[in-house]
């Protein structure tokens, strides 16, 4: 069991969560084996070394459901940020003939879904400003349809990061990070149970 500390209130939501079921099956997706259930080795998460951390149950995908309760500080100071993230790698390495993407999921707060694409990250201009969208929060399943003009940069971006665009043979992961402030930081509860790219 991967296990870090969180709040009462933080795993008293992750019991909850994670005892919702659904009678409806998973949307079959590019993630899924073919049972339509995630395939685990496309999922992990990331977290800063500041403090913020993540717990699960088990694996982090169970059942074909992505699950993790995140943990995140309040920014450490001017030069170091927290951050959380559930990670989707793509399975053929790209967005290369995709249009947008599916999603069903269940969020204790807005999901931000980020393209993770080269010329914004490490190996990049390492503004990890990303071309975003926002789904709201949710406590029961969500189906969202997001094509990738639905996607744009944060309002934060710094000036010295150039917008090249979405260049989807460029974007190797899809991000999923629960809209924590960085200022205040806070829990929260993320599963995903289908991700199905459009062609």
């Amino acid at each position: 069991m991967k296990q870090y500390a969180l709040g009462v209130l933080g795993l008293a939501l992750l019991v909850l969560l994670l005892g919702c079921s659904d009678s409806g099956e998973a949307v079959t997706d590019s993630s899924a084996n073919q049972q339509g259930e995630l395939d685990a080795v496309h999922w992990r998460y990331a977290t800063d070394p500041h403090g913020s951390s993540a717990s699960y149950s088990g694996e982090l995908v169970q059942d074909g459901i992505a699950q993790i309760a995140f943990y995140r500080v309040p920014r450490v100071d001017a030069q170091n940020n927290s951050w959380v993230e559930l990670i989707y790698d793509l399975p053929n390495g790209s967005l290369q003939g995709a249009s947008g993407l599916q999603l069903s999921y269940q969020s204790s707060s807005d999901l931000v879904v980020k393209l993770a694409q080269l010329e914004y990250g490490e190996q990049g201009d390492q503004s990890y400003a990303h071309y975003q969208a926002v789904l709201p929060a949710a406590t029961d399943w969500q189906e969202a349809t997001l094509s990738l003009a639905d996607f744009q940069r944060p309002y934060w971006t710094p000036a010295i990061s150039v917008d090249q665009g979405i260049v989807p043979a460029h974007v190797s992961a899809i991000y999923l990070v629960p809209d924590l402030t960085d200022e205040a930081g806070g829990e929260a509860l993320l599963s995903i149970r289908a991700v199905e790219l459009i062609k």
